[in-house]
């Protein structure tokens, strides 16, 4: 139980998907104010589902038939067909957020199917994949929450002209980055 949560708690903090490695970096920069946490409600879910049903098919499908090779062109298709069913149940569970238009930022994050492919190569069980990848999803989503106040903030102030928009959107992603690599001694194995 414990080691399931360190992994949940690492995945979130420490070894962020979108920090750490650059995996979901263009729903960071493509979303807009009102429909930040119905993305990160949405990735969380999705990489939740992905995560945990493409761990299961590998292991129970691709391995007995020997065809392991085969897990991207099985991981792919599974995180891309689940975009719309998920998107339309959370609309009517959260029918206040607007879950319009995240069908392309889902499709676009790199960190759907790489949180996947974690689950495969690291192989420590079922409840290690689901904490990995609710844990990637709920990093995902704090950062998107800071990155939005960092761009919020960022716009009000006076940025000089070289630096407004995308610049300034990078360079306050780095200035994240460093301060999450405070938590790197965080948690000791």
């Amino acid at each position: 139980m414990t080691e399931t949560l360190l992994t949940l708690i690492s995945t979130a903090l420490i070894n962020n998907l979108v920090l750490h490695w650059p995996l979901g970096v263009d729903p960071l920069l493509g979303t807009e104010r009102r429909q930040v946490h119905a993305l990160g409600i949405a990735t969380t879910c999705l990489m939740l589902i992905v995560g945990l049903l493409g761990y299961t098919l590998y292991h129970w499908l691709l391995i007995p038939l020997e065809l392991t090779s085969l897990r991207l062109f099985v991981l792919l298709p599974l995180s891309v067909l689940l975009i719309a069913p998920l998107l339309n149940g959370l609309s009517r569970v959260f029918s206040t957020l607007c879950f319009e238009g995240l069908w392309p930022l889902l499709l676009g994050n790199a960190g759907v199917l790489g949180v996947a492919l974690l689950n495969i190569q690291g192989d420590n069980g079922f409840f290690a994949a689901a904490a990995l990848s609710l844990g990637a999803g709920v990093g995902f989503w704090l950062v998107l929450g800071l990155f939005n106040d960092l761009r919020q903030r960022t716009r009000d102030n006076d940025v000089p002209l070289p630096f407004r928009g995308l610049p300034i959107d990078l360079i306050g992603a780095g200035l994240i980055a460093v301060a999450f690599l405070g938590f790197s001694g965080l948690i000791k194995t």
